[in-house]
């Protein structure tokens, strides 16, 4: 497990200010974890979609932080007008169930003390599904844009699969931060439920329909793709199972799609 963020160094190079942004909704059991291993930052800007659980209690806990709550109209919507209201040029991005790792802090703040080539840096992430590791199962590939410059980039206007836009390159850092999928089994499930109505929406928007080749063809060749062309089945019962979960997300994006035609 990560352990907490370094303290700046008094005798490190000086390096330009940096503002963290996490955004939050319910996320009592994760959100403490994270603010805790950004506390290196200048800023942390949480924001939060009226969480009904601990989490804004939590987050007014941390003295540094500085809490909004903002409607939810998707995860873009909320980084992107996050993105306008930070202090510093320089911006990380963190969801509340990831985590900062001390490798990372120091890998970013040398960076940025050097002078950075690119107005942004493309992150990896080393995943936790029910506390172990997930090494394959396509997510041995997973990274995402995190650390950009203030104006060099926005998310579409997506509710899903919206990467990050970028002007320009954004190489990717050699340490990884860490991504705790879920703990609970019955957490996740519906979080897949709920991202698979936001796919089928999206899809609907975007003037798609669904059938057979889309519910059974795409859901089967998730499995197959993810257990074994991606070596899910080396990750052990903990590979098939998260395999079998993404291809079930599949499947219900594209049923649902199907259905709201057939209505």
């Amino acid at each position: 497990m990560s352990s907490k963020a370094l303290e700046p160094s008094p005798n490190s190079p000086s390096r330009p200010p940096i503002s963290a942004i996490i955004t939050t909704f319910n996320e009592e059991a994760n959100i403490a974890g994270c603010v805790e291993s950004l506390l290196w930052c200048d800023e942390i800007f949480v924001v939060d979609s009226f969480s009904s659980d601990r989490t804004p209690e939590i987050v007014k806990s941390f003295e540094k932080v500085h809490f909004f709550q903002r409607t939810y109209y998707g995860s873009a919507s909320q980084k992107n007008w996050a993105m306008d209201q930070v202090a510093h040029d320089w911006i990380l991005i963190f969801d509340a169930d990831e985590r900062c790792t001390p490798e990372l802090q120091r890998e970013i703040e040398a960076l940025l003390a050097r002078g950075p080539a690119c107005e942004g840096y493309t992150i990896k992430r080393r995943v936790y599904f029910l506390g172990r590791v997930i090494r394959f199962s396509g997510w041995q590939h997973d990274r995402v844009v995190r650390l950009v410059r203030r104006g060099s980039a926005r998310y579409p206007n997506r509710r899903v699969h919206a990467d990050m836009i970028i002007r320009g390159p954004a190489p990717v850092l050699r340490s990884p931060m860490e991504h705790y999928m879920t703990e609970s089994l019955d957490e996740y499930t519906r979080r897949i439920e709920k991202y698979s109505f936001w796919g089928a929406s999206q899809n609907w928007k975007d003037g798609r329909r669904s059938g057979f080749s889309e519910i059974f063809g795409r859901s089967l060749w998730r499995f197959v793709r993810t257990y074994i062309f991606q070596l899910g089945i080396l990750d052990g019962m903990h590979g098939l199972v998260f395999c079998l979960l993404q291809s079930y997300g599949t499947y219900l994006k594209w049923a649902l799609l199907w259905g709201w035609h057939v209505n």
